[in-house]
């Protein structure tokens, strides 16, 4: 599958799954509060699919996968039969509309705890974090080859992701940062980064470059642990298991030399010499390389269609129950950085142009379901929280912005008037469409540059 249609595809999923869930939240809760729901769709614009269940409500599968709602019955937006008043969303005591308003953040909060448990068991295949060649700050510091990070501040460092993850949550305080190693010698020192000395420590994207805290990641053989079907080498005869010793006659190190000599070689001609090694046989095979866009928005490259072996090295996997507590420390961890980033953004500590739209989000979805199951969920768990939290923002289209209504009618004790109501949708509209308009233009200058 392609870069793009594997990102398409993945966003989909990850939209679909989430959306239903949310959108489920506040049907049960509805129903529990006996409110009647009339539709419950997944998408917009065109029914692609639909049915009625006993109740009369009408389930839609719509052609725009980006969003969803429930529609529930309500005077205000349509007339009401006598006989169903008292199944009205709007004839609800307030205490009801903020449950059910509330739902849907909830569910979605609801479904990253457990699919931060479910990760917790299956686990993420990571690397240890050890240092490579340190550039930037992190050279400044003092940071070796070989230094292995223990804590990040007071945080502690199990894998690689976690390191990068971190120092992206902290660059963007602008103060000192203390990082504790264990020395390639086995003893602990602790390097400090300045990271009140970058440019622009409200872009994340530019300050982890500029912290140059490099990290290494073992170098795979070079064998064919999986010959991908239809390309070359499979065309070739090559097998899995192969170990590649030569390729044109320049000696093959390891996979990632592999790489870089197929590249040399093909730009000369597309037909290779493979010498391998196979049960303890030395074979000549010759390979024609094909040219393909391998990610989008970088050029071409020659590829022949083997992958390399797993060399990751550090895997966090917990029992069911120790899992448990764990993954409520990570959603509220995540939440909490989720929650500082936003505020960051509204005081202008943090730039906006951090804020990822639809495209970044595809793109993330396909890598994660690359590295496998475990990575997929945990980006789910954590779309899951993002939704949670933006559904939350007291703007009045959103969850959020209804939640304020229903607060500001406990305290005054009556509704907030009908010319409120629509002139707030109105500016949530303008305030929701500004912040996708936002989002994309990111993404847009993410791919150009």
């Amino acid at each position: 599958m392609s870069e793009v249609l594997g990102s398409v595809w993945w966003l989909i999923v990850t939209l679909g799954v989430l959306i239903t869930f949310h959108e489920f939240g506040h049907f049960v809760v509805a129903r529990r509060c006996g409110v009647k729901v009339l539709r419950f769709s997944v998408g917009f614009g065109k029914a692609l699919w639909s049915r009625f269940d006993r109740q009369g409500t009408q389930y839609v599968i719509a052609a725009i996968p980006l969003g969803g709602y429930v529609k529930m019955l309500d005077e205000r937006e349509g007339e009401v039969a006598p006989a169903e008043l008292d199944r009205a969303h709007n004839r609800k005591p307030v205490l009801q509309r903020i449950a059910i308003a509330a739902a849907g953040p909830a569910f979605n909060l609801l479904f990253a705890l457990v699919a931060f448990w479910l990760v917790l068991m299956i686990g993420k295949p990571d690397y240890v974090p050890v240092v490579g060649e340190p550039t930037g700050l992190a050279a400044e510091a003092g940071f070796q080859p070989g230094d292995r990070i223990l804590r990040i501040g007071d945080k502690p460092i199990e894998t690689s992701t976690d390191t990068l993850e971190t120092l992206a949550v902290r660059s963007v305080d602008a103060k000192p940062l203390a990082v504790t190693v264990r020395t390639a010698a086995g003893t602990e020192a602790v390097r400090t980064l300045a990271l009140d000395r970058l440019t622009d420590s409200s872009d994340i994207e530019k300050s982890l470059p500029e912290i140059g805290l490099k990290l290494r990641a073992p170098v795979p053989p070079a064998i064919a642990a999986k010959v991908s079907s239809g390309l070359p080498a499979e065309a070739a005869g090559l097998e899995e298991g192969d170990r590649i010793l030569a390729v044109n006659g320049v000696p093959v190190p390891d996979f990632a030399a592999l790489g870089e000599i197929i590249q040399k070689q093909a730009a000369i001609s597309p037909v290779l010499g493979f010498r391998i090694e196979r049960n303890g046989s030395q074979l000549d095979l010759s390979v024609h390389a094909t040219k393909q866009v391998v990610r989008s928005g970088e050029p071409p490259r020659w590829i022949v269609g083997i992958e390399p072996p797993d060399t990751h090295d550090a895997l966090l996997r917990l029992g069911p129950i120790d899992a448990i507590p764990a993954a409520f420390a990570e959603t509220w961890h995540r939440s909490a950085d989720m929650l500082k980033l936003l505020g960051q953004m509204i005081t202008g500590q943090a730039s906006t142009k951090n804020i990822s739209g639809i495209i970044t989000i595809g793109q993330a979805a396909n890598t994660s379901a690359r590295m496998g199951l475990g990575w997929f969920v945990d980006f789910l768990a954590v779309v899951s929280l993002s939704l949670a939290v933006m559904n939350l923002l007291p703007i009045p289209i959103l969850d959020g912005g209804h939640l304020v209504y229903y607060l500001i009618e406990l305290v005054k004790g009556s509704p907030v008037s009908e010319r409120t109501q629509v002139a707030g949708q109105y500016v949530g509209l303008m305030l929701l469409v500004a912040l996708m308009g936002l989002a994309f233009y990111n993404d847009i200058l993410r791919i150009a540059s």
